[in-house]
């Protein structure tokens, strides 16, 4: 008996970690939205952990405290929100430079969770990487190419490159093995074309060989800070790639995962972490799923806080606001288009796990 109970929770320990993982970015985004909306003094009726039937609640001086069935989100129900109310404490009666920072509040705090969590694994490490080269490994196909020690990158293909984890992701995602660098050098920016990197097959995959060695700095408070933020921004422009590589074609529903290939690909990596001692990889992996939810909320989508940030952009311009009853209904289509499409990942997830 102790064994099995031994197995079972060796097994669902992973998952539970994993939960609790997307509960504290859930409640990071939430805390977001309440915190300002308490500063501007909006009447807020329920804060909410979770959707579905609640399992708990708790009635504050004015606001419902709940925990919900289904881990998949939460929500802070604010009076006047949705609907015309008559208090003059309600969302809707508020200032529009109020409401917005109310609503980007929440994706602006899931990205500073990233950012901080980021932080945390450049302070595990011995120096902070910069974007200079150090050195090269003896016969770099990228020294013979045309770079060279103390080179400053500052793009490849055409793109900008804030941080060392830009190097690394711009060079794997090159469709054809030859990037176009720009680097300072002396202090002048200079452009080398077609440089090219080395590969070698392994279990069948094409794998880079990262041939190079980048410069790395002193840790204090300015150089982790700095770190951080620009890891943060190479974070959020990798998932804007990724979308833009999504709408092409690039990538396909296969290559998508939701919530329940996010939860089981943390719990193995919670799992492989626990074997090793080494939780870097559990902390990188929370960190860019911060930021990948904070980033995927500002999208201009109906029933996405961007969504809504898209209808008050437009107030602030007009000076007037979207008759209420229209952009309710924008925003109820985009929600069913948003879980037909939540359904159609979780199944090819769940399709994905019996096949595998």
């Amino acid at each position: 008996m102790l064994l099995t109970v031994s197995a079972i929770w060796s097994k669902a320990w992973p998952i539970i970690l994993a939960i609790l993982f997307f509960g504290v970015i859930i409640i990071s985004h939430e805390l977001g939205h309440f915190s300002v909306a308490r500063i501007f003094k909006v009447k807020i009726n329920e804060f909410a952990i979770g959707m579905g039937p609640a399992f708990f609640k708790k009635k504050g001086k004015e606001t419902q405290y709940a925990l919900r069935l289904f881990p998949i989100g939460g929500f802070v129900s604010m009076e006047g929100e949705d609907e015309d109310s008559g208090d003059e404490r309600a969302f809707c009666n508020k200032p529009v430079w109020q409401r917005f920072l109310i609503v980007l509040a929440g994706a602006t705090v899931n990205i500073i969770l990233g950012m901080v969590l980021l932080g945390i694994l450049i302070c595990q490490q011995d120096l902070v990487g910069t974007t200079q080269i150090h050195s090269f490994k003896e016969g770099s196909q990228l020294e013979a190419d045309g770079l060279q020690s103390k080179d400053i990158i500052k793009k490849i293909n055409g793109r900008r490159v804030f941080s060392d984890s830009d190097l690394t992701y711009l060079m794997m995602t090159d469709e054809d093995g030859k990037m176009d660098f720009v680097v300072e050098r002396d202090g002048e920016k200079i452009e080398i074309p077609n440089v090219r990197f080395t590969t070698v097959e392994e279990n069948g995959e094409t794998k880079l060989v990262y041939d190079m060695v980048i410069c790395g700095v002193d840790k204090n408070v300015l150089t982790v800070t700095s770190a951080a933020a620009k890891q943060t921004v190479s974070v959020a422009r990798m998932v804007w790639m990724s979308l833009g590589d999504l709408i092409t074609g690039k990538y396909g529903l296969k290559d998508l995962s939701g919530p329940i290939g996010t939860v089981g690909f943390i719990a193995d990596t919670a799992q492989q972490s626990a074997e090793t001692t080494n939780y870097s990889a559990l902390i990188n992996i929370m960190a860019f799923i911060s930021i990948n939810i904070g980033v995927f909320n500002l999208l201009p989508v109906p029933a996405l806080d961007g969504g809504r940030l898209f209808f008050m952009f437009i107030e602030m311009v007009f000076r007037k606001p979207v008759p209420a009853k229209y952009e309710n209904w924008v925003h109820a289509v985009g929600m069913v288009l948003l879980l037909m499409f939540m359904a159609v990942v979780s199944f090819s997830d769940i399709f994905k796990f019996i096949k595998g």
